[in-house]
């Protein structure tokens, strides 16, 4: 295990939350299983914490926080620890969609991430089998916050019909994620639509792509291919992806349509199977 004397708390995000924990742990005269039984974990946790070895969660930072005084330290550092988490590649995107004033996505495969439940988002990342996989889930999670503010961006998310059937993590899994979807009807901030099926080829069918829009700064278009991320700033661009968009919109269902959709899948595909069906008798 590292040597917390040794680490470098400029290195990194999750080097300062450790290299502070311990700092501000050991100014209270507190061993780390002392730590551990005032907020209901193992000292093993938080020296693994404490070394890097593992990544805080927000209820760990606030559960610190509150034990040690430190008026919302670790619950503001968390933030920046669990982004770090993100693939490399990834990050200027996640830093840029948390300060766009409108997102709007079209999303082919799967449900975007801003909307995903925690088990959804743990079956997607997944399948790229990835070293720390709780890591991922949480900083996916971190990333909804933005949804949480007092003034979230305007979002608009059309989603192909092929989200809803494909039953990432199973039934169970996607029954939740569809009532998670159908949270958002009426809601003031977030739109969703679906393009059916029905409506055949349409200007997209090269795959998905975001959009991000600022107060002050040009336009972002985002793609991703197998392997990584890109964004362009570039207005011609810009220019085709809004009017890709616009047709999008214009081919999917209402949003009113579209609830009413997500919620005859969530019932017809996914829905609770464990009650025998009930047999009239003439």
């Amino acid at each position: 295990m590292a040597n917390v004397h040794n680490l470098d708390p400029t290195a990194s995000p999750l080097d300062y939350y450790g290299y502070e924990l311990r700092r501000h742990r050991e100014a209270h005269g507190l061993k780390q299983g002392q730590l551990g039984e005032i907020i209901f974990c193992t000292g093993s946790l938080i020296g693994q914490i404490e070394t890097t070895k593992k990544v805080p969660t927000r209820d760990f930072s606030e559960r610190v926080d509150a034990a040690l005084g430190t008026d919302g330290l670790f619950t503001r550092l968390v933030g920046l620890v669990l982004r770090s988490q993100l693939p490399t590649w990834f990050q200027p995107y996640a830093e840029m969609e948390a300060k766009a004033t409108y997102i709007s996505t079209y999303q082919a495969q799967l449900v975007y991430g801003l909307l995903q439940t925690e088990e959804y988002a743990r079956a997607v990342l997944a399948t790229g089998i990835p070293d720390d996989l709780d890591s991922l889930v949480a900083a996916r999670m971190e990333r909804q916050r933005i949804l949480e503010r007092e003034q979230p961006p305007l979002a608009w998310a059309v989603l192909d019909e092929a989200v809803l059937l494909r039953p990432i993590g199973g039934r169970e899994v996607m029954r939740r994620q569809l009532a998670r979807l159908l949270e958002f009807t009426g809601h003031r901030w977030m739109n969703i639509q679906v393009l059916p099926n029905a409506a055949g080829e349409h200007t997209s069918l090269d795959g998905s792509f975001n959009a991000l829009r600022f107060d002050d700064d040009p336009d972002i278009i985002y793609t991703e291919d197998l392997i990584s991320g890109h964004m362009t700033a570039n207005p011609e661009t810009v220019r085709d992806a809004a009017l890709r968009y616009a047709r999008l919109q214009a081919a999917a269902l209402s949003v009113e349509e579209s609830a009413a959709l997500i919620a005859r899948v969530m019932e017809e595909r996914y829905g609770d199977r464990s009650q025998p069906e009930q047999r009239t008798v003439a």
